[in-house]
């Protein structure tokens, strides 16, 4: 665990991978290359620092501060965010798992996987609120449910049921209705639909 002040402003190439880091200020600090894959960081401050090209995979950073800091080229992958300061946060093109992986507007398809391998296509209306985190699901409020089939496609079925909820069932030709739908987009694990924009990253969930 490491708790000592950062006391250089800059820091590029740093490994902290695996590290538990609490209560550190890194800001205004060039953490340029850094590794930070997989770390704990506990209430650290990273605001204005530079996060060009830093691998934060994995990474805990459940309300740290990152405002106004610069995470262009960053690895988000997976990193937590639930509760962290994004206020004027920069990233860029490069910049992977941090913009919203599904269109923001428009109605597109998705697809999931319920009990028993049934692969769901799924239509997501152009009314409906989408959002998703770091890492490859989306979650929608509603959807339309296209077809339901085995993973070779040599099935098809009516209905299928969720992992999550056995109650809760995607019928063919009907519309599905989150029971609750949870608008922050850093919450991963929470109300609404689970998907997946590709039949590879749905049947890669199991």
């Amino acid at each position: 665990m490491i708790q000592t002040a950062v006391k250089e402003r800059s820091l590029q190439g740093a490994d902290y991978k695996n590290a538990q880091l609490e209560h550190l200020d890194f800001s205004h600090t060039d953490l340029s290359n850094a590794d930070f894959s997989n770390s704990l960081c506990v209430d650290c401050n990273f605001s204005h620092a530079v996060l060009r090209n830093v691998d934060f995979s994995g990474a805990d950073l459940r309300g740290c501060n990152l405002s106004y800091a610069d995470i262009s080229g960053a690895n988000m992958f997976a990193s937590l965010l639930e509760h962290a300061n994004l206020e004027q946060i920069i990233s860029d093109d490069n910049t992977q798992y941090f913009a919203l992986r599904c269109p923001e507007k428009g109605a597109f398809i998705g697809y999931k996987v319920c009990f028993d391998y049934r692969l769901v296509k799924l239509l997501i209306p152009a009314d409906a609120r989408r959002v998703s985190a770091t890492g490859l699901a989306c979650r929608c409020d509603k959807a339309k449910v296209l077809w339901i089939k085995s993973y070779d496609f040599s099935k098809s079925y009516n209905e299928a049921f969720a992992y999550v909820d056995p109650n809760f069932v995607y019928r063919v030709g009907e519309t599905s209705y989150a029971h609750y739908f949870n608008p922050d987009r850093w919450v991963d694990s929470t109300g609404g639909l689970h998907f997946y924009m590709t039949r590879e990253e749905a049947m890669g969930y199991m």
